[in-house]
């Protein structure tokens, strides 16, 4: 496998899985918010909650969504909870504050990032406007899980001082493990890689459900947020007053062993709208016929393309291989929106003309980066999923194949294992009241993981919206919905029929958009 197929595929498969969310009004992917501190010219008044002390902040994105004024403040934990007087680590916690301060609900919501990776603190401000509701009458709390954001973040780097999970110049699998070994004796230095598991979280969660003075709190997870709200209502029941599983994540699963399939059976849904269209299946034939002679071609005799750097506006020449329009195909696959650019592409590919989908791949993957903590990442993966890590067969012909899981057991070969308990990977059962969101297209987390696990929450209901991708809180009626919620902590109570008038995307059929 070629150098770049491989740094592609690990980059876009890793950063994707359990929360990568895409700005459906943009074709690229978002640039990582920043945790800006205020700067007034007087000292900033302090306020508390519970016993953690906050000034003001703003979450402000780079790019893509408004800024959230909020509250910020740090929580100091041990590293290793056996050791409390050796190490610690400031767990960064943004507080951002109900509208009504006369009625104010006892019981706060915390949301939970994805990634694993991800920081709650830089993520919020793109799903912020689905919490309008719940915030009049609640506040909402942020804490960047250890080793990502301001909670002692661990990045791993190449050579040049950029944020990967691999080394530039990684041809196979033995370069991948040396390069994760020099990762790991960097962050070595000022952390212990095994204290950075789900595990270790859901401990940090409870403590500051307890410094805040909150006798229980609602969980929003998205994506591998949600395998952290199942593992903490699964340890911490009396302190969950309800779960919230956005872009659902069964314990049982194993990351990285059903990417692949997945990920060919939402690409399969999402072209299916091609041929339900007369003028998509006129004018762009068959897309999944289409990708897989472009895939083919790639394979065989990658083309020189010329095509013009979306960033810089400069002219460059690269090969287009395997890995740039298979990791494009993935990470589009996760917002209809951006998918239902693919047809055209590749009918634009099967005719020769390779720049459209070459300056789309190179523009994305260079945005990718610093989304994820990928240090991080393999202190939970190594952990918790290495073990149950195996190639599927039925893969090998797919777009990703078993390159996934082939590299992560390679890297964590290599990477410091937490320990986590035995029951870890067996279903949440509970009679928490339970919200299960999943989008029909999600090529990550699909609806089949919602329905297996709500089957084991007695208060718990699984909604399904409609031609929609990952990570759904945000889509149509379902910011109501979501308030809703909270507030009765009944989910099968909710009138979900406002969710019927979710549309699916059409196609483009020409770069002037889709037909009328």
């Amino acid at each position: 496998m070629s150098r770049k197929f491989r740094i592609v595929l690990v980059l876009l498969a890793l950063a994707g899985f359990y929360g990568y969310r895409y700005y459906q009004e943009h074709a690229g992917a978002p640039d990582t918010t920043k945790v800006a501190a205020a700067k007034p010219s007087a000292p900033a008044p302090l306020r508390r909650l519970g016993s953690i002390a906050f000034t003001p902040c703003t979450l402000s994105p780079s790019f893509g969504a408004a800024s959230v004024e909020a509250q910020c403040g740090k929580l100091v934990m041990a590293e290793n909870p056996a050791l409390p007087n050796g190490r610690k680590i400031a767990l960064n916690i943004a507080w951002v504050p109900a509208d009504d301060e006369g009625e104010i609900a006892p019981d706060p919501v915390f949301m939970l990032a994805g990634g694993p990776g991800q920081a709650a603190t830089e993520s919020y401000a793109q799903v912020a406007p689905a919490f309008r509701e719940v915030l009049k009458k609640r506040h909402v709390l942020l804490v960047d899980q250890r080793g990502t954001g301001g909670s002692n973040k661990l990045v791993c780097k190449d050579d040049a001082g950029n944020a990967t999970v691999t080394d530039e110049n990684s041809d196979n699998l033995d370069e991948a493990r040396r390069f994760t070994e020099r990762c790991r004796d960097v962050l070595s230095k000022h952390a212990d890689l095994r204290y950075y598991t789900t595990t270790d979280a859901i401990r940090d969660l409870d403590a500051v459900r307890k410094a805040i003075g909150a006798q229980q709190i609602n969980l929003v997870g998205i994506s591998y947020g949600t395998r952290v709200a199942q593992q903490y209502a699964l340890r911490y029941p009396a302190g969950t007053r309800t779960i919230v599983l956005d872009s659902v994540a069964p314990n049982t699963l194993i990351f990285g062993n059903d990417f692949a399939a997945n990920l060919e059976a939402a690409l399969d849904l999402q072209f299916g709208q091609c041929g339900k269209s007369p003028a998509c299946a006129k004018a762009l034939g068959n897309p999944r016929s289409r990708l897989d002679a472009v895939m083919a071609k790639l394979r065989s005799d990658p083309p020189l393309v010329r095509y013009r750097d979306a960033s810089t506006g400069e002219l460059r020449e690269e090969k287009l291989l395997p890995g740039d329009v298979a990791g494009l195909a993935r990470m589009y696959a996760y917002v209809p929106v951006a998918a239902a650019l693919l047809p055209l592409q590749l009918n634009e590919a099967a005719n020769g003309r390779y720049d459209g989908l070459m300056a789309l791949a190179k523009m994305l993957q260079g945005q990718l980066s610093d989304l994820m903590a990928f240090g991080m990442q393999l202190s939970v993966v190594c952990s918790e999923d290495a073990a149950g890590l195996k190639a599927n067969p039925g893969d090998i012909d797919s777009l990703l194949g078993n390159q996934l899981p082939d590299f992560l057991k390679a890297q964590c070969a290599v990477w410091p294992r937490g320990t986590m308990p035995k029951d870890f990977h067996t279903p949440l059962a509970t009679k928490v009241p339970a919200l299960l969101l999943s989008g029909e297209f999600d090529p990550v987390t699909p609806p089949r993981y919602g329905d297996e696990v709500v089957k084991t929450l007695a208060n718990g209901r699984h909604l399904v919206l409609r031609g929609q991708g990952h990570n759904v809180i945000g889509a149509g009626c379902m910011p109501k919905l979501f308030a809703q919620f909270i507030d009765t902590a009944n989910a099968k109570a909710l009138d979900a029929k406002c969710l019927e008038t979710l549309a699916y995307t059409p196609p483009f059929t020409s770069f002037n958009g889709w037909e009328p």
